[in-house]
């Protein structure tokens, strides 16, 4: 049998100078970049207060890491968390491929919205219900009453 070697540590970025990353070097490098391009727009007291912001702004993208994760992937997520719909609806419809090919586009917009009741559980079910999950099926529970088809229902 053939061993293999398991790559290990597959997080861990490569370092190319130092301390520092190919990210971290390639955003210092675009910093540095924006940083001459405000050089050659602006006169010297304004490109100070600009280079500070600039500096401040790529350094933060390059080395500050938030829960062991680069900065940009938190703007990323709060970006893609923003333009979600916060309220997701499932409404269950059935429909039979031939029913769903006859509906015309106006009754697709006009099928009615079903809204159904949940049933909630007591709390002693709730208990119930949980011991039987944290038993993995070996405590069956205790018997229901008997339902019109005259047998004994677990659960």
């Amino acid at each position: 049998m053939q061993q293999f070697v398991v790559p290990q540590f597959i997080d861990v970025e490569d370092k190319i100078i130092g301390p520092i990353t190919v990210r971290q070097f390639l955003i210092l490098l675009a910093g540095a970049g924006v940083s001459f391009v405000a050089y050659k727009l602006s006169d010297l007291t304004l490109f100070v207060f600009e280079f500070a912001v600039i500096s401040l702004i790529f350094f933060t993208f390059a080395f500050i890491k938030i829960n062991g994760k680069p900065i940009h992937y938190l703007f990323l997520n709060l970006i893609q968390t923003s333009r979600r719909a916060r309220l997701r609806v499932w409404k269950k419809k059935v429909f039979h491929k031939a029913e769903l090919h006859k509906l015309s586009k106006e009754k697709k917009a006009e099928l009615p919205v079903v809204v159904i009741a949940k049933n909630k559980v007591k709390a002693s079910r709730l208990a119930e219900l949980s011991l039987i999950v944290d038993t993995g099926g070996i405590y069956q529970g205790e018997a229901l009453p008997l339902a019109k088809g005259g047998k004994e229902q677990l659960l």
